[in-house]
């Protein structure tokens, strides 16, 4: 599986303790994140994370900042990209199961890193329902 991450300065160590879990799992990342905690745009880093995802690039993504609404509401501008903010295991699942989300946003901020790799598994792992929740999940994108 290949996954594309990507954070701001609230996210660094959260980055690095991911990428070494998943790495040692066997997955594949692309990491466009910082790696300080100087001041830097969140947009620059969800960006390049959101076009691989959009382009199927990549499987997935992960993106991490302070709250993680300012990367959810970036990445969620890309037609196929349903970003979700996740602050417990039970919201992932559910993020994937009903919303069949292809990006998990991290609130670095508000979770400790083993909740967050705990929720990078939960994401991972978890399938998508489909059925009722598939009509829902076709009607997201704007058809222009």
């Amino acid at each position: 599986m290949t996954i594309s991450i990507g954070n701001d300065h609230a996210g660094p160590e959260y980055k690095q303790a991911i990428v070494k879990h998943l790495e040692a799992k066997g997955y594949t990342i692309t990491n466009y994140g910082t790696d300080t905690l100087d001041s830097v745009d969140y947009p620059d880093f969800v960006h390049p994370v959101a076009s691989d995802v959009n382009d199927a690039k990549v499987d997935c993504g992960i993106l991490i900042c302070g709250s993680a609404n300012g990367v959810a509401m970036t990445a969620n501008k890309y037609q196929n990209v349903r970003a979700g903010v996740c602050w417990t295991s039970e919201i992932t699942e559910l993020t994937r199961q009903h919303n069949n989300a292809n990006i998990i946003c991290i609130p670095a901020r508000f979770t400790s890193v083993p909740q967050a790799i705990k929720m990078v598994d939960v994401f991972l792992n978890t399938e998508f329902e489909g059925g009722r929740h598939q009509r829902r999940v076709d009607k997201i994108p704007l058809s222009c």
